[in-house]
């Protein structure tokens, strides 16, 4: 991937596709990304688009959308990072890092993703953990593992939506508890069927 050659305009391009996907959970439609390069035409961004998957950058899903793949790195020559997945709506019945599910990858420095471990991106939803500095919009990342310590922030996929709790087992429940400053936001107790999809490790604030 490294030795393609890329124009000013596909790396531009690459780079407005990131910054929209983590701050608005979404890649741009084709008109978004031809206000963002400053084209007069549709035509010209479609064309950069089509370059782009020509050359494996991006993928183009069913429903018309497309998907950014684990490109080139753009960033600072000096800042050594690995591709974590940016997980977008969880699809009924498949693991929350499915190909499905992804809605690209985002460069991560390697002192957060640390290697020996696998590692997505995931915006929340909502204010139910506000109160340990996890507000709506943001982005966390977090470490892919099925065992946690109590009081650890992790993520369950619960009626198939992706939620983050902070996590408390007891003898015959897990209690995965908010951390809120709306009072509407209650406890919620499982099984001991229940497994953990993950264990926030670190927090990027969405500064929109």
């Amino acid at each position: 991937m490294d030795k393609i050659d890329f124009t000013p305009k596909e790396i531009e391009a690459i780079r407005h596709i990131r910054n929209w996907l983590i701050h608005k959970a979404r890649t741009p439609s084709v008109r978004e990304l031809m206000g963002a390069l400053d084209y007069k035409s549709p035509r010209s961004a479609q064309d950069i688009l089509e370059q782009l998957r020509k050359k494996g950058i991006i993928k183009k899903l069913k429903l018309g959308n497309y998907q950014l793949g684990a490109g080139p790195n753009f960033g600072s020559m000096h800042a050594q990072t690995v591709n974590v997945p940016l997980v977008g709506t969880v699809a009924c019945g498949l693991p929350i890092t499915a190909e499905e599910n992804i809605e690209g990858f985002i460069p991560v420095s390697v002192s957060l993703a640390k290697p020996g471990s696998r590692y997505y991106l995931l915006h929340a939803d909502g204010d139910s953990m506000n109160g340990a500095g996890i507000n709506d919009g943001d982005i966390v990342l977090v470490r892919q593992q099925q065992v946690a310590e109590p009081g650890d922030k992790v993520v369950a996929l619960i009626d198939n939506e992706a939620t983050i709790k902070k996590y408390y087992p007891a003898k015959e429940a897990i209690v995965l508890k908010p951390q809120s400053t709306n009072k509407e936001h209650k406890p919620i107790i499982l099984t001991d069927d229940f497994q953990i999809q993950g264990v926030v490790v670190a927090t990027v604030p969405n500064p929109f």
